[in-house]
């Protein structure tokens, strides 16, 4: 929603960066309070050293737009749109839920969101868009979820609370682009987080094991002749 609406003009860069950098800053404020900064003393990493990587990955992202702008030149639009949504599906399969799967890689599921990302971003009027499109997809690929996974390990009900209301924020903006898009994605949040384990929960009651004669049959006469 955030592309098309710098790719529209109606979203300036600058007011993204703005509200992504405030939004950031009450973020990183808020992961240290939920636990007091016992997480901060316990990794040993200080403010100062988390503001030297910010300024080293802003310059480096900055510096590099505009070789992210002309990154994709050579391939066509369609194919740009359909590599995107192919990368961001592979980020929903492969994020790591907090289910024990093989399946779960959040290093992969991370490279392909920044992929698709750098892919949406190459086709951007200007190299300041794609700097700033970059720079919000780290937070929220990257970001986000760090604050979402210590706000539901301490604070349930505040993870619930911040998880709807970016569902929300996400179906509204969703919504001034494409209404039939906005009620497949109410429908999908529906389907999900309700339908799915409503039913899950109403089959467990059908679960029942069954007894008889049919069951596995034991090999009880000495075999061992058919192996000479």
């Amino acid at each position: 929603v955030a592309w098309w609406y710098m790719d529209a003009g109606v979203l300036s860069p600058q007011g993204l960066f703005g509200a992504a950098l405030v939004s950031s800053l009450l973020g990183y404020v808020l992961f240290d309070a939920v636990d007091g900064g016992a997480g901060r003393r316990q990794s040993g990493r200080t403010r100062w050293a988390d503001l030297k990587s910010t300024l080293v990955f802003g310059a480096f992202t900055y510096g590099f737009s505009p070789v992210l702008k002309t990154l994709t030149e050579s391939i066509s639009t369609d194919t740009i749109y359909a590599m995107s949504a192919l990368m961001l599906l592979g980020h929903l399969i492969f994020f790591d839920y907090g289910a024990n799967a093989a399946i779960v890689s959040s290093t992969l599921s991370l490279n392909m969101a920044i992929f698709a990302s750098v892919c949406l971003a190459s086709r951007l009027p200007r190299s300041l868009h794609a700097f700033v499109m970059v720079t919000f997809a780290m937070q929220i690929f990257a970001l986000w979820p760090m604050l979402q996974k210590k706000l539901k390990a301490l604070t349930p009900r505040c993870y619930v609370g911040v998880t709807v209301l970016f569902a929300l924020v996400a179906l509204v903006g969703l919504a001034s682009v494409s209404s039939v898009g906005a009620v497949l994605f109410a429908s999908l949040l529906l389907a999900v987080s309700c339908l799915c384990p409503y039913c899950l929960i109403r089959l467990q009651q059908l679960k029942d094991n069954i007894h008889g004669p049919w069951d596995e049959a034991e090999i009880k006469e000495d075999l061992s002749r058919f192996l000479m």
